[in-house]
């Protein structure tokens, strides 16, 4: 299958995942609003998700596709099955002493990640409860990270991208026919989360024992493969963390803002995530496999020409992506979440936190592009490096934005903190890019220059339509909810057409896209 159609399918089955996830959201803010237990839901589920992303989507799998993948290519079946078997066993083994440990000490990474609760000794009980019903979740979605990267790596890419499609349904199915039987309904959902961490790895069960990779667990800390990703795994572990610190930094801050504050962010990110999903993630998970093969095979050509195909892509979609995001962020906020608990103000500082968050789309999609960069050559230290150096840039920027704003009473300082994690990442990608030319890993193929002009006509086309027809916030606000969705169907309809219709008249051609991963790439292009 090829590059694109991988990204396609990889997409495709994310786009379902991800409007699930959005039918979720909206069940959330009708049920729960943006108050106090919500505030404690999310800091209960982001808990699980900030190790999982340090350990398993983050440093693991940077760690793991390289190595197998080598494996595969260099080796026999039997040489990837006793890889798998003793990552898995080493790997869970590991994972259930993480989990243990979160179980029983739940108080004290309830006030590691959100101190501002300290203040609140009811508040503090409560997410300390429903953090032990969550963290075991780690363990579960860790697993299906592994079970993930094996099945990418043979080119199974629907099959982990649909998998989060499981999270939603159980979380939906639990707000909905769990929560109302208990006194506090915000514990229904964290029982979801432990729920959907056992459903989501069953699931990719099935297909990995069609390839022959079932695996059998055993620990194997002295199997060359396994040490050799965990080698790589230890500065991807710092990489990953400082990526995370980042989240903890704002989370902190966030605790001691107003109540609504770390709700707002939840509701606005989960925006972001969606194009950052479906896009960003999507072409990583594709390319990293076969650049670690490009690596493997010494093909530096073909490296560098998959690299130049997937930041045009960067170019073409994340970029209007951004700027959609920031001309309709009220009314998105408006039409999926104001129903039920959440208000019109709880909307208009949603809104702001988005309007901020829009241009971390850019950089966070760039960064993931880029990092399969290094990751697929099995160099870890060097994203590791300008991480750190984008962490303090993002601390920097939470005190030139933030602490004012707290010091001085000014109403919206999360939207400081959003503002503060886009430019930082939008400073990590540069980074990573400056690093990647320098070296001469990547060189800009042709058309570069034709194409940057097209882009950024076409975007100024299309967010000036958008302000045209959008209009005020307030109308939005009062609008019924049939008439919201209705109008912002129409204004996301539109600013496409303007985008596409506006690329065409420029003379923008699907082949200016097409990737060609045997090509040279031009040292001459910029």
């Amino acid at each position: 299958m090829s590059l694109a159609k991988s990204t396609t399918v990889v997409g495709g089955n994310t786009l379902a995942s991800r409007v699930l996830g959005f039918a979720r959201d909206v069940v959330f803010a009708r049920m729960f609003g943006a108050g106090a237990g919500m505030d404690v839901f999310v800091v209960a589920f982001q808990i699980p998700n900030f190790l999982r992303r340090l350990f398993a989507e983050g440093a693991f799998s940077q760690a793991f596709v390289p190595v197998l993948a080598e494996t595969q290519s260099r080796g026999s079946h039997e040489d990837v099955k006793a890889l798998a078997d003793r990552v898995a066993g080493t790997l869970g083994a590991l994972l259930f002493v993480v989990t243990l440990i979160g179980v029983v000490a739940a108080p004290l990474f309830i006030l590691l990640f959100a101190p501002g609760f300290s203040d609140e000794p009811e508040k503090l009980e409560i997410a300390s409860d429903m953090l032990r019903l969550t963290f075991p979740y780690l363990f579960f979605i860790s697993l299906t990270a592994f079970a993930g990267g094996i099945l990418n790596t043979y080119g199974r890419f629907g099959v982990p991208a649909f998998t989060p499609v499981f999270l939603n349904l159980v979380l939906i199915g639990a707000a909905i026919w769990i929560s109302p039987r208990f006194e506090d309904p915000i514990f229904g959902l964290a029982i979801g989360v432990f729920v959907a961490g056992v459903v989501q790895l069953g699931f990719q069960l099935p297909f990995l024992r069609a390839l022959g990779l079932l695996p059998r667990p055993r620990w194997g800390w002295n199997h060359p493969g396994v040490r050799r990703i965990g080698r790589l795994m230890l500065p991807a572990i710092l990489g990953s963390s400082v990526a995370q610190i980042n989240l903890i930094v704002d989370r902190i801050i966030a605790s001691f803002l107003v109540t609504g504050s770390i709700s707002w962010l939840y509701y606005s990110d989960r925006l972001l995530e969606f194009p950052l999903g479906i896009f960003g993630i999507a072409l990583a998970t594709v390319i990293l496999p076969g650049l670690s093969r490009r690596h493997a095979e010494q093909s530096m050509a073909a490296f560098s020409a998959t690299l130049d195909w997937a930041l045009k892509l960067v170019a073409v979609i994340a970029l209007p992506a951004a700027v959609g995001l920031f001309m309709l962020a009220g009314p998105m906020i408006a039409t999926l979440f104001q129903y039920g608990e959440f208000t019109p103000t709880d909307t208009q500082m949603a809104r702001l936190s988005l309007m901020a968050y829009s241009v971390a789309l850019v950089g966070f999609t760039l960064v993931k592009v880029l990092s399969p960069g290094y990751f697929s050559r099995q160099d870890i230290r060097t994203p590791v490096r300008v991480s750190i150096r984008a962490m303090f840039v993002n601390i920097g920027l939470n005190l030139v934005f933030v602490v004012p704003m707290i010091m001085l009473g000014i109403p919206g300082a999360h939207a400081g903190l959003a503002a503060a994690t886009g430019l930082a990442a939008i400073y990590n990608a540069s980074a990573l890019y400056a690093g990647l030319r320098g070296t001469g890993i990547y060189v800009p193929g042709e058309g570069w220059r034709a194409l940057a002009v097209r882009v950024v006509l076409a975007n100024l086309a299309m967010g000036a339509a958008l302000w045209l027809v959008a209009g005020p916030l307030e109308g939005w606000l009062a609008a019924a909810w049939h008439a919201r969705g209705l109008r912002l169907a129409a204004c996301i309809g539109l600013g496409l057409l303007v985008y596409v219709g506006a690329l065409l008249a420029l003379g923008m051609r699907p082949r200016h896209l097409r990737s060609r991963p045997g090509a040279p790439p031009s040292s001459h292009s910029v």
